[in-house]
């Protein structure tokens, strides 16, 4: 699904380098959670998946049939501009050029948020919004889907339904999902596999193992189990 070589990039063109030599493998219905300090080229990593940045050196390859992409920001939070949740996930049908129109309903069924339909993006909780952005993301059928921090201004109770949702979708629909993660404990709980970066450069774990060596924790310990 996806392939880096030898990869390094460089705001600037030249060292220090923002990843430095990355050599990376995700498979097709993989779930990797990359997880690292701020700073450590996460969202880097994520731009040039998405082709929005060009290595600097080596190569990266994605054979997706199309990406469906979460951002952390979005421009509807707090946001007085009269548009509803139905017209955000039908202007994106739209744009995708699809003829069924019966997709912004269906996805809302997907996430839980068919009440939702007529209600505008701006009156919506931080985790509604985000199962929204979930369900526009999912139009057109995507093999991939990358998200950035799902559960970033979301409260406890939606991260367990978003968390469990992906979960899901990974392994029932087999989507490939990459999420840029600072919540640990849902990266343990959920992914098939973890990227940890640091300065640049990555190493791929499984759960228990990133559990084991960077948080301390072992089987007996249940802290994560519910997310």
């Amino acid at each position: 699904m996806i392939q880096a070589k030898n990869l390094f990039f460089s705001y600037t063109g030249a060292p220090p380098y923002v990843l430095d030599g990355i050599d990376l493998s995700i498979h097709t219905g993989e779930y990797i959670s990359v997880v690292g300090e701020n700073g450590c080229g996460k969202s880097t990593l994520m731009r040039l998946i998405l082709k929005l940045l060009k290595p600097t050196s080596g190569t990266i390859a994605t054979e997706a049939r199309r990406i469906g992409y979460v951002p952390q920001r979005n421009d509807f939070s707090n946001s007085n501009f009269p548009i509803t949740v139905f017209e955000v996930l039908n202007s994106y049908r739209r744009l995708l050029n699809l003829k069924d129109r019966d997709i912004p309903a269906k996805n809302l069924g997907l996430v839980g948020m068919s009440a939702f339909s007529g209600a505008l993006m701006g009156t919506l909780s931080g985790g509604q919004t985000q199962k929204i952005l979930i369900a526009r993301a999912l139009i057109g059928d995507p093999d991939l889907l990358i998200l950035d921090e799902p559960s970033t201004g979301v409260d406890i109770g939606s991260q367990k339904e978003i968390y469990g949702f992906l979960k899901e979708i990974n392994r029932k629909n087999r989507i490939t999902i990459v999420s840029v993660e600072h919540n640990l404990d849902a990266a343990v709980a959920n992914s098939t596999l973890i990227y940890h970066l640091v300065s640049g450069r990555g190493h791929l774990c499984s759960p228990r193992q990133y559990a084991e060596e960077f948080l301390g924790k072992n089987d007996k310990d249940d802290g994560h189990a519910d997310l």
